[in-house]
């Protein structure tokens, strides 16, 4: 309780730089990483993370010591340089872009690793510090370490507003983009080159393994919940902030966990979170508009079915002639019948189930909407009468106001029911049949 405490209030000078850092870190992968991710670029990322360790061993080997800001350095040249290599190979053979990527950074990565290990066999390889670089150590970093990275985040987030909208343009329709003459080729290299960054200054806090996944994952999870670019930006830095923050409060309080897992760790289960319950594209809520979207569509249904019956001569319905026409099981139809007394739409008689007066306005308002789409394909799309009905069946219950405005404009019947323009089939059993 007293280390909870201690966090929460920022007591240690440690813990707040660290934090301080881990933040901005994953503030400035979410937003970057949201134009990665719509760029499709976001295992390039992960590619230039395994290139950047051969940078950091070569850039020890420059030094001869541990420099945070040499190793950032040689990380970031040798990221770009592997990103470098996915475009010529790319542009210059056969190899699709997935293949490419994974040639490039099982290469980079083993090179790095050749290189790690030749340093550590040296009498002063220990004090280089590149098990940091691989797996990350964000409780090693210094107040110096934490200022390059807030100074480098803020750049990041700063440019990539400044670009927010020619990037946007790149990532959703890069044609366009370049016929109004933005110069794509450099927005592309501009983009790279801050994905690149980004992983760069992610190695000391996650690592070489794990800072694709914090450029990836909040904006990959921010894509759940918005179909707008600007709020899938702003919750991308959110998600990638909270992500950082927390990860690093739960390695605190848990030592012997690193804090580049447990962050990752956190924002995968933002991802989760927001795969399932995420209002726009979660699957809880898409899977509650689809139980919906079935129970309307059986319901208006069984109001057709009664209409065209009492269309038909017939007032009353008996199940039997109603399970006919839509070929329900008697527990659908049971059920269906149920819903729509409830409302107010149907009741019982002698002879079967009749329409309310409000179930046939409600019936009539069903049945224009299907025959105003029959009249459509058959007048405009050249469909045959007697292959309308299914076609109209799929839509009719999914068609907007607006379209249904049009189509009565288009077809001038907006003061009466429009016939049913093919012939409305009797079912044995039915009194009509009977």
């Amino acid at each position: 309780m007293n280390d909870l405490l201690r966090l929460i209030t920022l007591q240690d000078a440690t813990t707040r730089t660290v934090l301080l850092g881990a933040g901005l870190l994953g503030l400035a992968a979410g937003v970057v990483g949201t134009f990665a991710v719509l760029r499709r670029r976001a295992l390039v990322g992960d590619a230039m993370a395994h290139a950047a360790l051969p940078g950091v061993c070569l850039a020890y080997f420059v030094v001869g010591e541990r420099s945070f800001g040499a190793f950032l350095l040689g990380a970031l040249i040798a990221g770009l340089l592997g990103a470098w290599c996915i475009v010529l190979i790319r542009a210059h053979t056969r190899i699709k872009e997935d293949a490419a990527i994974g040639i490039v950074l099982a290469s980079f990565f083993g090179l790095g690793i050749a290189l790690s290990r030749i340093i550590q066999n040296r009498p002063s390889g220990n004090r280089a510090g590149l098990d940091t670089f691989i797996f990350g150590k964000a409780a090693g970093m210094t107040s110096a370490d934490t200022r390059l990275i807030g100074i480098t985040a803020v750049t990041i987030v700063a440019l990539t507003y400044l670009l927010a909208r020619e990037f946007g343009l790149l990532c959703f329709d890069r044609a366009f983009s370049a016929s109004i003459g933005r110069r794509v080729i450099l927005l592309d290299l501009i983009l790279m080159t801050l994905i690149g960054v980004c992983v760069v200054i992610g190695l000391p806090a996650v690592g070489v393994v794990m800072t694709a996944a914090l450029l990836i994952i909040p904006a990959a999870a921010a894509r759940f919940w918005t179909d707008r670019l600007w709020v899938m930006i702003l919750l991308g830095g959110l998600f990638g902030s909270l992500s950082g923050l927390l990860g690093v409060g739960v390695s605190a309080l848990a030592p012997r966990l690193a804090a580049g897992p447990v962050v990752v760790l956190v924002a995968a289960g933002i991802f989760v979170v927001s795969l399932i319950t995420a209002p726009t594209r979660g699957l809880l809520p898409a899977s509650v508009r689809r139980w919906r979207l079935r129970r309307r569509i059986i319901l208006q249904n069984l109001l057709r079915a009664m209409h065209e019956a009492n269309e038909r001569g017939e007032v009353e319905v008996t199940e039997a002639a109603l399970a006919a026409k839509r070929a329900w099981t008697t527990d659908q139809l049971a059920s269906v019948l149920a819903r729509a007394a409830r409302s107010g739409l149907v009741v019982h008689g002698p002879m079967g189930w009749r329409l309310t007066p409000r179930g046939v306005v409600e019936a009539a308002a069903v049945v224009r909407t299907h025959r105003l789409w029959e009249l459509y394909l058959i007048e405009h799309a050249a469909i045959a009468p007697d292959h309308v009905d299914r076609d109209a069946d799929q839509l009719e219950h999914i068609l907007p106001p607006d379209v249904l405005a049009r189509l009565e404009e288009q077809l001038a019947m907006r003061e009466r029911l429009p016939p049913s323009p093919h012939a409305i089939p009797v079912y044995e059993g039915s009194a009509a049949h009977g």
